[in-house]
């Protein structure tokens, strides 16, 4: 697998963008995110990177970014791995090098938010150090939005 940073609008990245917020819709009967729309310009150097998992094929297999949430922090967003690589730590893996880039961008801290229906997600963030914050608009009015927080 090889992670790096490639331009959000990119045909790849749209299409598991486009698969992450299809699986959303699924789960939560109709309603994917309702955050502000997310640009190309927001996963951009200095304040944000896009980062995309391929397989030795090149296939583009999972996919997450981080961008400018406030002075110290950022937030993670988008982070999806397509089902059929799903099983192999690679969202671990994943996550850790969005970490990384947050670090690198200079954050001291990233928050995020998940839902309440997607039990590997809120594991997965609970086991790497992340603390249940309240949520943060546009997600505070909604009750199935969980928010999270680590400091780097």
């Amino acid at each position: 697998m090889h992670f790096g940073v490639e331009p959000f609008d990119a045909p790849d990245v749209t299409a598991l963008a486009d698969a992450q917020q299809a699986e959303m819709r699924d789960l939560y009967e109709g309603e994917a995110d309702i955050g502000p729309a997310r640009k190309a310009a927001m996963f951009v150097e200095p304040d944000g990177a896009f980062l995309v998992v391929r397989d030795d094929a090149g296939r583009a297999v999972g996919c997450g970014g981080v961008c400018r949430f406030d002075d110290t922090r950022a937030e993670l967003k988008r982070m999806y791995v397509a089902p059929g690589a799903r099983g192999r730590g690679l969202g671990r893996r994943l996550l850790e090098e969005l970490e990384a880039e947050a670090r690198r961008l200079g954050y001291a801290g990233v928050v995020l938010e998940t839902g309440d229906r997607q039990p590997a997600a809120l594991g997965l963030y609970v086991s790497a150090g992340y603390a249940r914050i309240p949520c943060y608009p546009p997600y505070s009015e909604r009750s199935l939005s969980r928010c999270f927080e680590k400091r780097l």
